[in-house]
């Protein structure tokens, strides 16, 4: 399931039992096969074929078999994106759902695959337009890993999942409280870290994949950034011929703003026969071109990306890339034919393809200046991008965008130099100045705020500014922004 959390972006009514059940051991200790471990093994390195040949000397029907070569066709998928794949796949999983339930084998595994494998199609439906059979499939999924919890308590796979599932849905913002009242649908982020914590913490077929989850958690919405790069790095030495780890290296280390380390980790990747083909390494590698000023090699992978990529998203963005690319080489027919690409496919799902396709509607011009500095930013160039915003200046007719833009862009950069007190004075100077203007910048400056003043101990400080994120109306990073403005209240009040 961990490539379900790596392709979407999903009061508590589970009460985590105690540890110390007093289950028959020989329903606890059941577990895959080895080399239905070893298949596992290779989908994680995302080697599908190798694991599909270890299968095939798997009794067809078993539990663990179903589950494994399930866990292939939607890492293929959801990797792929291929709409063509779609059917086959679900149908697939329903006559493994049929099998499973006609199966009178017993123990947790069957009723852990059940529910796993009724996840992956929820996740499967709603990535390829089926959001209602999706919404009912993952009511189906969280009532059924609920079941199997609460019948095998010491089973840790089942708690691995029902966590994610726990963090997800307690994590969504305000807005979708109607939507999760509706599917009778409630998490909760607390015990749902509690269960990731401890499928973590003790051996079970799926730790690797707990330990992962929860890593990405803590980088995403706990500010513990450095931390899970520490985490994904040991993995990655641990394993040199893991393709998911060196994925999961680039994509944390371009988060952090550590363009050099996943650059590095995108040159080291490995490959070769049997690996999966990622197209989206191209999209992200772009991106990391980009920033350090690489223009031309940033065209030719977000082209290889575009010609590679069967999906729907992230195609407003690439094109937006290749836009900003052509702009600032000063290609200027270029520039607008990849400008005119943003509005002519793709979808707006994701906050890049939103931002994008904002960007086209908008017909509002770039600051160049402003523009360099913010990749250079995102890249991690923090005192080029500070030289770089010295050379702009405001005058009578310089757009609100731009007023606010500056004063963000500086915080940031000074953030990244760790010297916090120019950064907080920015970040002030932002929302003083923005208003209600419907841009992210105040509503990420005021996260930010929140973040610094919650790390000095000035809690009431902090919550006042967590709050004043979640107050500003629509603006292209409104989900994610509310996301974290409210994971960080809640990590207040314990």
């Amino acid at each position: 399931m961990l490539l379900f959390l790596l392709s979407a972006n999903f009061s508590d009514c589970f009460c985590a039992p105690q540890l110390e059940g007093h289950l028959d051991q020989t329903l606890v200790a059941q577990h895959l096969t080895k080399n239905q471990q070893r298949a596992y093994a290779e989908l994680l390195k995302l080697r599908p074929e190798p694991a599909r040949a270890l299968l095939r000397t798997e009794q067809p029907r078993s539990a663990g078999t179903l589950l494994v070569a399930d866990c292939i066709d939607f890492t293929e998928l959801m990797i792929s994106q291929d709409a063509n794949r779609y059917a086959a796949v679900v149908q697939a999983q329903d006559e493994r759902l049929a099998t499973l339930a006609e199966s009178p084998e017993p123990g947790p595994l069957r009723a852990y695959a059940r529910a796993e494998i009724r996840l992956h199609q929820a996740a499967a439906q709603v990535a390829f337009e089926h959001e209602v059979q999706g919404a009912w499939s993952l009511r189906q999924a969280y009532q059924q890993m609920q079941a199997t919890v609460k019948r095998y308590p010491d089973y840790l796979p089942a708690r691995k999942t029902l966590g994610m599932m726990q963090f997800f849905i307690g994590a969504l913002p305000e807005g979708y409280r109607w939507f999760l009242k509706l599917l009778g649908l409630a998490g909760s982020v607390e015990v749902g870290l509690q269960n990731l914590r401890v499928a973590a913490q003790r051996p079970n077929d799926f730790q690797t994949e707990a330990q992962i989850i929860l890593a990405l958690i803590h980088e995403t919405y706990y500010k513990q950034g450095e931390e899970s790069s520490r985490f994904i790095q040991q993995l990655t030495q641990q394993q040199s011929d893991n393709l998911l780890f060196a994925y999961l290296a680039i994509s944390i280390n371009k988060r952090l703003h550590h363009t050099d380390q996943a650059l590095a980790a995108y040159r080291s990747r490995p490959s070769g026969a049997g690996y999966l083909p990622i197209a989206y390494l191209h999209h992200m590698v772009a991106d990391l071109l980009l920033y350090q000023g690489q223009y031309a090699a940033s065209q030719r992978e977000n082209l290889l990306f575009l010609q590679e990529y069967r999906g729907t998203h992230y195609r407003k963005d690439a094109a937006f890339k290749l836009y900003l690319a052509s702009w600032l080489s000063g290609d200027q027919a270029s520039a607008e034919r990849y400008r005119r690409q943003i509005d002519a496919a793709g979808r707006t799902v994701l906050e890049e393809d939103t931002y994008a396709q904002r960007f086209f509607d908008d017909q509002q011009p770039l600051n160049r200046t402003l523009t360099r500095a913010r990749l250079q930013i995102d890249g991690g160039y923090y005192r080029e991008a500070l030289t770089t915003l010295e050379s702009f200046a405001t005058t009578a007719h310089t757009s609100l965008r731009d007023r606010l833009e500056a004063p963000y862009r500086r915080a940031r950069a000074y953030h990244g130099l760790q010297q916090l007190d120019s950064a907080r004075y920015f970040y002030a100077r932002t929302v003083a100045l923005a208003g209600d203007a419907p841009y992210y910048f105040a509503p990420q400056s005021a996260l930010q705020l929140g973040y610094l003043y919650q790390m000095q101990g000035q809690t009431r400080l902090a919550k006042t500014y967590f709050q004043k994120a979640l107050t500003y109306p629509k603006h292209e990073y409104k989900n994610s922004t509310d996301t974290k403005a409210k994971l960080a209240l809640e990590s207040i009040k314990q």
